[in-house]
């Protein structure tokens, strides 16, 4: 295993957040945005974790909401390194459903974030 695979195995992140009803919308489901800002903060933790840099993210990419996320379910929020570049890196998000009281799971939303490593000065510096 290379040295960027391994850093990109150890840097996955995940996250379960519970669904309740403050972050849902008139129809009982998760706001989509609410969705996105939890999305752009596990993928942060994933490039942070991965290059151990300042990141800031400089663009969400497509973003598949799939399923409804119904309050009062579970989400699991997993952020996957996909793409390493000299100064910037892109993570996969993933959401999934999880049903409290059995064992339903089903992907949700999907989407990719990209992120660049920046200095003090708030200059472009390489990831790794």
């Amino acid at each position: 295993m290379t040295d960027i695979e391994t850093r990109i195995q150890q840097s996955k992140t995940s996250i379960f957040k519970a669904v309740f009803p403050n972050t849902t919308n008139h129809y009982d489901t998760l706001f989509g945005g609410a969705a996105l800002q939890l999305m752009d903060e596990v993928a942060f933790i994933a490039a942070t974790r991965f290059s151990r840099k300042r990141v800031v993210t400089v663009s969400s990419e497509r973003v598949d909401f799939k399923h409804p996320i119904p309050a009062g379910t579970l989400v699991e929020l997993i952020g996957t390194v996909s793409h390493v570049g000299k100064t910037s890196l892109k993570v996969q998000v993933d959401i999934f459903i999880e049903q409290m009281y059995c064992e339903d799971r089903e992907k949700a939303i999907h989407g990719e974030f990209t992120f660049v490593a920046i200095d003090d000065n708030k200059n472009p510096v390489s990831v790794l």
